[in-house]
């Protein structure tokens, strides 16, 4: 198997579940940089391989962003924390 073919079950594992974001993102680093060592840094593979990183990397930026995302409900209760719409009650 191949170090591309490598990053692409890593990138699996992690939609599957098996690995996090963080972990997939570790893994195709180290399998980058064994690419460009076998390949040569200006092969295609190698380049393959660092793109692959970049778009985890930007997936897990996405992934932090959506996190802080505050809906409306959410800033107006922000706004007005005694509002009926705000107030949680326990049963």
């Amino acid at each position: 198997m191949t170090t591309i073919d490598e990053i692409k079950t890593t990138i699996n594992d992690y939609k599957t579940g098996q690995k996090t974001i963080e972990q997939t993102i570790l893994t195709a680093i180290v399998q980058a940089r064994a690419t460009c060592d076998l390949e040569g840094k200006e092969s295609s593979n190698c380049l393959e391989a660092w793109e692959i990183v970049e778009e985890l990397q930007a997936e897990k930026e996405l992934q932090k962003q959506a996190k802080h995302r505050k809906t409306d409900l959410d800033i107006y209760c922000e706004m007005y924390p005694e509002a009926l719409e705000c107030l949680i009650y326990d049963v």
